[in-house]
């Protein structure tokens, strides 16, 4: 039998290098490719969440006819009425006070719920009772449950207790948010050291000395935030100012003075509406954009370590 002549030895060897020079090129390659495909996916979903955006803001500028029956087209030629809708909108009656009790109430809301949510979301997380882990429990249950199983009950006692005002749908807001709100400030406070507290303890620190001086400015991110979620949930909501509050009174919110624009008869001013929608989304998307570095802090730092 005759044995390998060593002259292949190199050969194979020799080839080693070519298979390993030929490797970086195709994980380059792969790597394009997959860079390709998330941006693809990326542009995708930023065309689907900015499209309503761009319906609404490119229908604000046409006449209503057209946007009954055009629109998916650019507001070019008759269609144009420039800022007509705007004013048309404006001199609605009531919308100028809309604004108003809009800001009043999502800013009410929203600083009662940060405040309170995160006292007691504190006081539950470092006062281990059984109680205190029954009403942590309470709050997560109240996540789950649809706002229509409550509707009823919520709008007679509302109407009981002459609720139908500013402060009264203020409360109403405070329940309803406080589930999500101590449970992601619940989830940061038990990652914060105790050690932090009892030294504070040590140098001379009340309770609330130490609630206020040491652990409320350690959930800055986390109440940043649950403000952000909380203001734009009170800012477009509709259905519990329009039955708690209702039609009929000064109180009206903007989502309530918008449905306005659809008569007796079912005819809708869908022009003026448009219009008033892009100025009630203004705020929101201001707010959003000027704290949006703190959302993926606060939820990561709060709902992933409870």
């Amino acid at each position: 039998m005759s044995t390998p002549s060593n002259t292949a030895q190199p050969l194979l060897e020799g080839a080693n290098p070519i298979n390993e020079a030929a490797a970086p090129d195709a994980r380059h390659g792969h790597s394009t490719a997959s860079k390709v495909l998330i941006y693809a996916v990326l542009v995708f979903l930023t065309l689907v969440f900015i499209g309503p955006l761009l319906f609404i803001l490119m229908n604000s500028f046409k006449d209503k006819f057209s946007i009954a029956g055009k629109a998916f087209q650019l507001p070019l030629g008759d269609m144009w009425v420039g800022f007509e809708n705007y004013a048309v909108g404006l001199m609605q009656e009531g919308f100028g006070w809309a604004i108003l009790w809009s800001f009043v109430i999502t800013i009410l809301s929203v600083i009662a719920i940060v405040f309170f949510s995160a006292m007691t979301a504190y006081y539950i997380t470092r006062v281990k009772t059984w109680w205190t882990s029954a009403l942590y429990y309470a709050f997560v249950f109240s996540m789950v449950i649809p706002f229509q199983m409550v509707m009823f009950p919520t709008v007679k006692i509302a109407d009981m207790l002459h609720l139908n005002n500013p402060i009264g749908i203020v409360l109403l807001y405070m329940g309803f948010g406080a589930g999500l709100s101590v449970f992601m400030f619940a989830g940061f406070i038990k990652s914060i050291p105790l050690e932090i507290e009892e030294a504070a303890m040590i140098d001379g620190c009340g309770p609330l000395q130490n609630y206020f001086k040491v652990v409320l400015p350690m959930l800055k991110p986390t109440a940043v935030t649950v403000a952000i979620l909380n203001a734009m949930w009170v800012w477009n909501d509709y259905l519990l100012p329009y039955l708690v509050i209702g039609l009929s009174t000064k109180y009206k919110t903007i989502p309530v003075v918008v449905q306005s624009f659809v008569g007796s008869n079912g005819n809708r001013d869908l022009g003026a509406m448009m219009a008033m929608l892009v100025l009630a989304i203004i705020p929101i998307v201001v707010f959003y954009i000027s704290a949006q570095k703190y959302i993926i802090e606060g939820v990561a730092a709060g709902a992933v370590k409870g």
